[in-house]
């Protein structure tokens, strides 16, 4: 598939990648029955696929759900098709409805905690960092604290690398096509 500036990005095949990035093809294909394209399309880098795996899986404050809120929405704002799709998988198997990932993509929960944290999600995406005061007393009036806060925007930051590769390679979407909000 072509990019804006007509330069084609396929997916790398086992075969086309690092040996590193072979055992990866490899352990992605016993655990989840697949190399994901965006995953595959990493691994150009001889190291930017297990440098961004590490990354992706170090421990964070938030729950799997919460990750998940924060996915979604950051998806919707960089307008990023193929995590908005994934993400709406990944949501329902964390126990997220279909009605629930829509709202999320909107920008609202109506749980009050998920609320907080998709409004400065959108926020801190939308404006690189600068964010309303309010949204940032919310997030702190639901519970959240200054190391959920750091978590928040390495989280961010995770999603957007993400979210960049596939807007700049313009692969094959390999999950259910998201619907469109």
């Amino acid at each position: 598939m072509e990019n804006v500036t007509g330069t084609t990005f396929n997916v790398p095949t086992k075969n086309d990648v690092s040996p590193v990035n072979q055992e990866i093809f490899e352990s992605m294909n016993k655990s989840l029955g697949f190399v994901p394209n965006l995953y595959a399309t990493m691994a150009y880098s001889d190291h930017g696929l297990k440098r961004y795996l590490d990354y992706q899986n170090a421990k964070t404050s938030f729950s799997n759900k919460e990750k998940e809120v924060i996915n979604l929405i950051v998806s919707q704002v960089n307008q990023c098709i193929y995590c908005q799709s994934a993400h709406t998988v990944i949501g329902k198997m964390n126990g997220f409805s279909e009605e629930e990932i829509l709202d999320i993509r909107r920008g609202k929960s109506d749980n009050a905690k998920y609320n907080a944290l998709v409004k400065l999600a959108a926020d801190i995406t939308q404006n690189r960092g600068k964010v309303s005061d309010d949204l940032l007393e919310d997030f702190f009036a639901q519970g959240y604290n200054k190391g959920h806060l750091i978590d928040l925007i390495i989280q961010v930051s995770d999603k957007t690398a993400m979210n960049y590769t596939h807007n700049l390679t313009q692969i094959p979407v390999d999950f259910p096509i998201a619907e469109s909000i």
